[in-house]
Parts: C-alpha cells; structure tokens; sequence
C-alpha cells in the first residue's frame, strides 16, 4: 500500500512513521519553501517532492498535474492532507484519480464554515445565529434580528485566522468595501460570549473509538487578537461537563459524515445560558501543540492513532492504545528572549518544553485534575513576568 501525504506546512511525523512502520510506501509532496528548512523523518519517507508555493499556497491545477504525472508509475492507495490548509486540495485529488476517502462535496463541512454551520443546523445542532456574505438584504435581515456585537469569519482559514469583531453595521459596511470581491469567501456570526471546548476524537468506520474533552484558558480569538498565553487542559473524565461536550461531539460526527480519521471540534458554553454550542469542527489532528497535550494526558499520540485508522481501512480492525486516564494542562506564550530558558520550572510534572525561538511551551501532567490546574494559574503567572510579549494579529497562517 502506498499513501500520498499532502503537507504544506510541517507536521505529522509521527503519522509518517507509522505508516513506514506498518509496511507501507510514503511519498510526500510539500511546499518548496521548505525544503530548506523543515526536518522531515526522511527515514519513514521514500519519495519526497517539492510544490512551487507563494506562501505555502499551491496552484490546484499545477498540482493535479503532478500528482497525476507521478500516478503514472505509483499506484497510491490513499491521499491524506495532514494540514488543515491542504483539506480540498486532497479532496480535489482523490476526485480526481478516484481514490476512496472524503470528497469535494463533504470536505465543505469539514473546511467551510458556511457548510459546517449549515449542515450542523440541519441536524438539529445549536448554533450560533449566522448568515453568509452574499445577499446584502439577508445581512441588513441579520443585523436588524441579531444584536451586536458580531465576528466576521473566514469559511475557510483555520483557527482565529483573519477573525473581526464588529460593533455596528456602519463596521461591516466598511470592512465589506475593503474586502472587494472577496466578499462572499466570509460568514457573519452573532458573539456569544462564554468558555471555549474541543474535542478531539479519532474515528473508524463511523464509530468514535476515542474521544477526550478539554477547555481553554481565555478563548484562542481573544489570545490572538488582544495578546496572552494560550492555556488548555484537558477536563475531568467523567464530569458532567466532559460527558456533555463528548455527547454533542458524537452528534456532530455523525452528522458531518466522518466515516475515518482525526477530528478536532470546537464548542463554546454560553456564559448566559450554560447552553454548548457547535463552533466548528474538521477532519485532522488539532493544532497547536494539542496532540502533545492529548499524549501527555493519555499515551495516545492522535497523529499515529490516526496512521493505524488509514491502515486499517474499510476492512480491517482497529484498536487504540490504552489511555492512561491522567490529566494534562498545555502552555504557551511569545517570549522577548530569543532562546528562553524554562529551567526554573521544574515541579516533576512538567513533561514536555517547546524548543522554538522566542516561545515558551510547557505541559504538565497529573492524576490531578486540581494540581494541574494549580500548575497552569501559577505558572501563567510566571510566564507573564518572566517572558512574555504580543505581536499585532495575523491575518495568513505561518508555520
């Protein structure tokens, strides 16, 4: 068996690796601007190839044609975006050389936030009110029915990615002239204050076979707008909460459609009501650091869980790695120093540091879901004295 891995950005090597474990060929097809920086495991990767990129963006039709050239002597059996940024152009492709796995069609509710919160509402999900950039007298209709403030959001960015607050009509009419023809690429969504979720889940053949539930400290749009450390952990197993979220998380899959693969889902608690709305979801494993985070707290690494999902395919059997049941809280923050040192904390649970210029990254892990979160309000304190910085937002993604 041979998978195609599409990653314009760098990530996913532990899935590498397991697919090479497991006997499988593995080409990769990546973006050229890294081919000078990015450290590939070249040991799990027999075939590598370069993508002109403009920042990590790909022409769709210069790619077609060459994953269709290398398909001449290469029959690849499955094609797997390990970014969220790559999902159509993999969707795309398999269309294309008619390869099993999501289509054009489905990878909308996993990557257009207009699809998913479209999609989520046909199946009874509770969802923010919203309405899609495209008919101006449904947006005045919006805007006379929903207070605001609202969020203008991308369908298609990842994260809180080009994400605006506005306050009044006049802010939207504004924002919307500058956007020009891009306009209908963007959704408008009502505000609703409250705490923030995600669920990560690994699935096969359209069964949950492993899902956990965690919180974040203050929400990611509010950290990469206004500055801040971003802090999440995972939530107490079995409590009222966590069973609740991996509920709506189970509603969610089966209504997207997701037969196999990675998931991570965002949900808020609305701070008035209490209510868990669907934010969104996608087909892959959770950025920022949050596989370390689930790996600290269970043992499962969700990029090789998900390798074995591929390899078992429609047909075979699949069994996760036990959990170890712990708890895991995850910390990071822009640092002022070019190469932090984190030395000073050092209580033994703390069991991962990020090594990357001017960030500090811990994660700590526990038994304790009270020690954990002991841990992360201390050291956020720390953190903020001792290195951290902001920069303004970012509107493109960087690795």
């Amino acid at each position: 068996m041979t998978a195609l891995c599409i990653a314009s950005y760098e990530k996913g090597h532990a899935f590498l690796r397991e697919l090479k474990k497991n006997g499988w060929s593995v080409a990769l097809i990546t973006s050229e601007s890294l081919k000078d920086k990015a450290k590939w495991p070249i040991e799990s990767i027999d075939e590598i190839f370069y993508m002109p990129d403009v920042d990590h963006k790909w022409d769709q039709g210069q790619t077609v044609n060459a994953v269709s050239y290398l398909a001449r002597a290469r029959q690849f059996d499955r094609i797997v975006a390990l970014d969220d940024f790559d999902g159509e152009i993999a969707a795309h492709l398999r269309e294309h050389l008619r390869i099993p796995g999501i289509g054009e069609t489905q990878v909308r509710y996993f990557r257009d936030k207009l699809a998913m919160r479209m999609r989520a509402r046909e199946a009874g999900l509770t969802v923010p009110e919203f309405v899609g950039i495209i008919n101006y007298d449904r947006i005045r209709e919006f805007m006379d029915r929903v207070a605001a403030p609202w969020v203008l959001k991308p369908r298609s960015m990842a994260g809180a990615l080009g994400i605006k607050k506005l306050w009044n009509s006049e802010d939207l009419w504004r924002t919307l002239d500058t956007l020009g023809d891009m306009q209908s690429h963007y959704l408008l969504e009502q505000f609703v204050p409250g705490d923030i979720f995600h669920v990560d889940t690994i699935v096969h053949r359209g069964a949950i076979r492993f899902a956990i539930a965690s919180g974040y400290g203050r929400p990611p749009m509010e950290v990469s707008h206004e500055g801040g450390i971003f802090i999440t952990r995972t939530l107490e197993r079995g409590s009222d909460l966590a069973t609740a979220l991996l509920g709506e998380n189970a509603r969610v899959m089966q209504a997207m459609g997701l037969r196999s693969g990675a998931s991570h889902t965002e949900f808020i608690r609305s701070a008035a009501t209490g209510q868990i709305t669907f934010l969104e979801t996608s087909a892959r494993v959770g950025g920022a650091h949050i596989s370390e985070l689930v790996e600290a707290a269970t043992g499962l690494n969700l990029w090789a869980e998900w390798a074995k999902v591929e390899i078992a395919g429609e047909t075979g059997n699949y069994e996760p790695s036990a959990d170890s049941g712990m708890c895991a809280g995850l910390l990071i923050s822009l640092a002022r120093q070019q190469q932090p040192d984190t030395s000073a904390y050092n209580d033994p649970e703390v069991v991962w540091r990020m090594e990357r210029e001017h960030h500090v990254g811990l994660i700590v892990r526990s038994h304790s879901y009270e020690r954990v979160e002991m841990l992360l309000d201390a050291y956020a304190r720390r953190v903020q004295a001792d290195f951290h910085t902001a920069l303004p937002p970012r509107e493109t993604a960087t690795n």
